[in-house]
C-alpha cells in the first residue's frame, strides 16, 4: 500500500450544542485540515465553519441519506481522503448519525479517531444534581403508542438514574405520561436549550414539574433525568464511596 493510501482518516468530531464557544481547540484544527466534512444539515455546519473562518467542502449525511453515502465516504478514505463527520450538535452517534460510518470504517480497517467535546446528555446528567454513579440513556422514544408504553413502563422501573431525548411538541405528553408511571415524589429534572440563550433547568417532583407545566407550550431541545426508584439508597451509597 503506497503512502497517498495510508493516509485516508475518519474524524468524529463534536460540535457545540448551542453555544459557538463551546469547541475545543483540536476540533477546529481539524475541521480545517480535512479534505471533506461530512454534515447532518451542511446549513447549519456552515454557520459553525463561517464562524471560525473555515471553508472547508461540506456533505451532506444525515439519517435519511447515509446508507447511501457510507460507502462513497468509505472509498475516498481509502483513496487517501480525510474526512470528518459532525451532527447539527454535540458528538456523532449520540442519537444522531455516525453510528454506521464508524462501523463500517472497522470492518474496512479503518481506526476513527474521536474528537471529544459536548453532549447534550453529559451536560443534561451533570446539571439535574441527580445521582450519576450509574446512568441509563434511552434517547428518543419510540412515537408509536404501543412501543412508547412499553418502553416508558421499562423505564420507569430501573434503579438507575435514566436520560431521555424528546422533542418539544411530545413534552407535555411526556410528563403527563411519567405522573401516571412514577411514584408523585419521585424528582426529575428537565434541562431545555443546554447552553442557549434561553437554557433552563426545571428540577423538582414529577408532580410537581407536571403541575408547573401542564399548560406550557415546549419549545426548543429538551432532556429529561429521572431518578431511580431506590433514590435515596443511591444517594447514601454516591456519599458513602466520595
Amino acid at each position: 500500500m503506497n503512502q497517498q493510501l495510508q493516509s485516508g482518516k475518519l474524524y468524529i468530531v463534536s460540535t457545540p450544542i448551542g453555544n459557538l464557544e463551546d469547541i475545543t481547540m483540536r476540533a477546529l484544527r481539524i475541521l480545517k485540515e480535512v479534505d471533506l466534512i461530512a454534515a447532518e444539515d451542511t446549513r447549519h455546519t456552515r454557520k459553525l465553519l463561517s464562524h471560525y473562518g473555515i471553508s472547508t467542502k461540506l456533505v451532506s449525511y444525515h439519517c435519511h441519506n447515509e446508507h447511501q453515502r457510507v460507502t462513497s465516504l468509505i472509498n475516498q478514505i481509502q483513496e487517501g481522503k480525510k474526512i470528518a463527520v459532525v451532527s447539527d450538535a454535540g458528538t456523532p452517534g449520540i442519537a444522531d448519525p455516525g453510528f454506521l460510518l464508524a462501523r463500517e470504517a472497522f470492518h474496512n480497517n479503518i481506526i476513527p479517531e474521536v474528537i471529544p467535546g459536548a453532549s447534550a446528555l453529559t451536560f443534561a446528567v451533570a446539571a439535574s444534581g441527580l445521582p450519576i454513579d450509574k446512568f441509563f440513556f434511552y434517547g428518543f422514544l419510540p412515537v408509536k403508542s404501543g412501543r412508547r408504553g412499553n418502553a416508558l413502563v421499562q423505564l420507569c422501573g430501573e434503579d438507575k438514574t435514566v436520560v431521555i431525548y424528546e422533542s418539544p411538541h411530545r413534552m407535555g405528553k411526556l410528563l403527563s405520561e411519567l405522573a401516571e408511571l412514577l411514584a408523585p415524589e419521585t424528582m426529575i429534572a428537565v434541562i431545555r436549550e443546554a447552553t442557549k440563550l434561553h437554557e433552563e433547568i426545571l428540577r423538582g417532583t414529577i408532580a410537581e414539574i407536571n403541575l408547573q407545566t401542564k399548560d406550557r407550550v415546549w419549545k426548543g431541545e429538551c432532556v429529561v433525568v429521572i431518578s431511580p426508584q431506590n433514590a435515596k439508597k443511591r444517594e447514601s451509597n454516591s456519599d458513602d464511596s466520595d
